[in-house]
Formats: structure tokens, C-alpha cells, sequence
């Protein structure tokens, strides 16, 4: 005998059953219209927002926590390149119409526990029907002291880029997650595989770097689209160029594993996206300080060019010195 079909939760069951709970103080218990937040003395607040949507920047059957835990990443990685400390977001979901509770447990389990790591609880938002496929819009707050948020336009010439962590993984995480059988993937160990695609399900926002770049950056920014479209947007926002040596871009151990197999997939690596690394530029004199105080923070930093003057796009150059193209720079939803 079929079991018979319970009736869903309404908006406001919902609400109290899995939300609620993730609420910090200025969310006012998700009781209200609004939430209310109010920067510490001497503070400036820092917003950002970023939406994810099913089958764009996610797979459908992909974990309902890791789902969770990108699209709150993604805009905590914001808030790190602008020096940011989290204060709290607000979420929009907007869920298909074969949505189910346990999807819905298991997400609000993840983005329980990425919140309480990044100290960044939820403020309040809003709950719909998609008509279509899921999507999640998050708005994260932040803080700086005031009149200290780095900036993106703020390179000048002579300046050392430096990025943080590694580069690529995620881009062929992706790869793999789109074509498990694909030929190249065959020749890569179980946990190589492992990593490159926890890399594309849970992005690391470098938080910890916040107070380092405001106290030695000039500017910068997160890579979400890849590093060389994105180093494209930052001199194009100063209207200068860059020279990046592209032996000095810091490559996993597993990514490097990948490039052995197939050296095609380098242009993947470094226009892919998915990175939420942090490409920042700072004063030649600035660069031991910075990397010293990465170190500290456990992110390490990585010297891989100069900011130089002409408003022509970066130019990415080999071992010898021969000048790499590329055939799309980043990602682009148009």
C-alpha cells in the first residue's frame, strides 16, 4: 500500500523548523520584516552578493550541504578580498518544485556549519517557489575600519600580484564532475581525483587574509572567474597592464598531477574559475611583510608578476619567455 503523501511545510513551518536556528542576534529570531545590524564604532560596513543557481553553478544532485557551503563561500571570499570580517547575510531561496524536506535538512546542516566557521550567522531573508530551477541568492555584511577596504582599482604601476593558495583545482574538479569517464581523468589517483573536485564542491573563502591585506595591500580582489580574466578586470579598473610569469602561479599537487597526464588542461587551470583565491597587488617594498603575515594566517601567498603601465590586457609569459594566449580568459554566464 503507498504510504500516504504528507502535506508540505508552509513558508513561515519552514521558517521556525530550519532557519530559525541559524539566526544570529540582528536577525531577531527571523520573527520580523527586517533584520537589524549596526557597525561597531569607527566601521564601515562592506556588502556583497552573489546568487548560485542549479545546473549554472551547481549539478542538481550535488550534496545539499556542499550546495550550501558554495553559496555562502563565494560571497565570504568577497568579503575577504575587501579585508572584510563577517557580520552576517541575508538568504533568498528560491526552491523547484521537487524539493524535499531532506534536501532542505541537509542543506540548512551545511550552511549551519559553514556559517558558525566563517562567524557569519544568518540576519534574515526570504523563502519561495522558483517556478524553474533552484536558486540562492545570499547577501553577505561585513566590516572594516573605516576607510580601509581594499579596493580593486587602487594597483599603481610597479607593484608586485600575488595569489593565494592554488589555482585550477577547481576548474578541473568541474571537469571531472561534467565527464567522469573523461580519458585523461582514467590516468589520476583516486584521492588526486578526490581533491580537485572537493575543490569545485567546497570553495575555501581566505578569511584569515582579511587583516593582512588591509594592512599591506594596495588592492584586490577574489578569483572566482579564473585568474586571467580576472587579473583583466583588476587592470582594466586602473586602466594599466601586468607581466605574470606563469612558472609562479602556485599549482596543487594535484592539479600538477592532472597537467602531467594532459598539459592541455593548463588553459582550463588558469581560466576556469571557480578558484575563490584572492589576487592582490602591493608596493615591492610591502611584499616580505605581506607574505610573512599570510604565512602566519595559514594562507600563503604567491609572487607571480608586476602591474606595468598601458591599459593593453596582462600579458601571461612561459619559462622562456614566449607570450602564452588564451582562448577565453574567464567564465561568463553572457
Amino acid at each position: 500500500m503507498a504510504r500516504p503523501t504528507l502535506p508540505r511545510p508552509t513558508e513561515d513551518e519552514l521558517i521556525a523548523r530550519y532557519f530559525a536556528p541559524l539566526a544570529g542576534a540582528g536577525g531577531l529570531s527571523l520573527r520580523d520584516d527586517a533584520a537589524l545590524l549596526t557597525p561597531r564604532p569607527g566601521h564601515d560596513l562592506v556588502l556583497t552578493t552573489d546568487a548560485v543557481v542549479a545546473g549554472v553553478h551547481y549539478f542538481p544532485d550535488d550534496p545539499p550541504a556542499s550546495i550550501a557551503c558554495k553559496a555562502l563561500s563565494v560571497n565570504l571570499s568577497d568579503l575577504a578580498a575587501k579585508g572584510a570580517e563577517p557580520r552576517g547575510f541575508l538568504l533568498t531561496l528560491a526552491l523547484s518544485d521537487d524539493w524535499t524536506e531532506a534536501w532542505l535538512a541537509g542543506f540548512c546542516t551545511g550552511l549551519s556549519e559553514a556559517a558558525a566557521l566563517a562567524s557569519c550567522p544568518l540576519l534574515g531573508g526570504d523563502t519561495v517557489r522558483a517556478g524553474g530551477p533552484t536558486l540562492l541568492s545570499i547577501t553577505a555584511c561585513g566590516e572594516v575600519p573605516s576607510g580601509t577596504m581594499v579596493q580593486r582599482s587602487t594597483a599603481r604601476i610597479g607593484d608586485r600580484l600575488l595569489v593565494s593558495g592554488s589555482i585550477g583545482d577547481a576548474a578541473l574538479g568541474l571537469k571531472l564532475r561534467q565527464n567522469p569517464s573523461a580519458v585523461w581523468g582514467d590516468d589520476l589517483s583516486i584521492p588526486v581525483r578526490a581533491a580537485l573536485i572537493d575543490r569545485y564542491l567546497h570553495p575555501r573563502a581566505r578569511l584569515p587574509l582579511a587583516p593582512t591585506l588591509r594592512a599591506h595591500a594596495r588592492a584586490a580582489m577574489d578569483v572566482s572567474d579564473g585568474l586571467v580574466g580576472d587579473l583583466a578586470k583588476m587592470m582594466r579598473a586602473t586602466h594599466l597592464s601586468a607581466e605574470v610569469e606563469i612558472e609562479a602561479i602556485p599549482l596543487s599537487d594535484a592539479a600538477r598531477a592532472a597537467l602531467a597526464v594532459e598539459p592541455d588542461l593548463l588553459d582550463t587551470a588558469l581560466t576556469g574559475g571557480d578558484d575563490y583565491e584572492i589576487l592582490c597587488a602591493a608596493d615591492p617594498a610591502e611584499v616580505p611583510a605581506l607574505r610573512a603575515a599570510a604565512a602566519r594566517a595559514g594562507v600563503p601567498l604567491c609572487e607571480i608578476g608586476t602591474v606595468t603601465e598601458g591599459g593593453a590586457p596582462p600579458v601571461f609569459r612561459t619559462a622562456d619567455g614566449r607570450v602564452r594566449r588564451f582562448h577565453s580568459g574567464s567564465f561568463s554566464h553572457f
